[in-house]
């Protein structure tokens, strides 16, 4: 029989566990986060999505603590998915875990109501703790990207247009293409390239391309 509790003792219910909903489409990073996860006392996966549009549909059935959410997905992206479920459920924690590192698809994450924003390369390294720290109504950046937010913040960044033509160029249209697809000027595409030029501190087209691509200001 067990003993009664000690006179001024108080006893504290055991808290739950953290519930994990993951989300990616390669069911060996799945099976990653999982293993992971399952390490620790404190937490446990509830479920698993292979794409954003099954991950809204899960995320209202098991109303997780945590979304650890990829932003390449098919069909709905990492990005809609997160706003979808922040749309229906405002106090919704979403990690994004990705391979992207480049400082606008982080701002899309967080502007979109991710939490926090992990590369796949420090899983081991950072997840644990973010889950935490997310859960705790906190938020966790991956500190190079966070760094490179930090810079760009502070620099002219280039504009819609800027990022179509430079979208334009990337897909191997000239100068005359790109304005005869905008319905504007050659001179006036080629004043909108010195800037992104400028802005991105690119030294020729290609340059400015690959500096795009590695921020997230274009896709390839």
């Amino acid at each position: 029989m067990r003993s009664p509790p000690h006179p001024g003792t108080v006893c504290l219910p055991l808290s739950s566990p953290i519930r994990i909903l993951v989300v990616d489409d390669h069911p060996f990073l799945r099976e990653g986060v999982r293993a992971v996860v399952e390490t620790q006392a404190d937490m446990r996966v509830v479920g698993e999505a292979d794409s954003g549009a099954d991950a809204v549909v899960r995320y209202r059935e098991l109303l997780p603590d945590i979304v650890l959410m990829d932003l390449q997905l098919p069909g709905l992206s990492g990005d809609q998915a997160i706003a979808a479920i922040r749309e229906r459920s405002p106090k919704a924690r979403i990690i994004v875990l990705t391979t992207y590192s480049g400082d606008a698809h982080a701002l899309r994450a967080l502007r979109a109501g991710a939490a926090g924003y992990l590369l796949k390369n420090s899983l081991r390294k950072e997840l644990l703790q973010a889950i935490r720290s997310v859960h705790a109504g906190g938020k966790h950046l991956d500190a190079d990207v966070a760094t490179d937010i930090a810079l760009h913040l502070v620099a002219d960044a280039p504009s819609e247009r800027e990022i179509s033509v430079l979208s334009l160029a990337a897909q191997g249209n000239s100068n005359k293409q790109i304005a005869a697809k905008l319905g504007v000027s050659e001179d006036t595409i080629k004043a909108h390239m010195k800037a992104i030029f400028a802005k991105l501190g690119a030294s020729d087209r290609t340059h400015a391309v690959t500096i795009a691509a590695k921020r997230g200001l274009i896709d390839l």
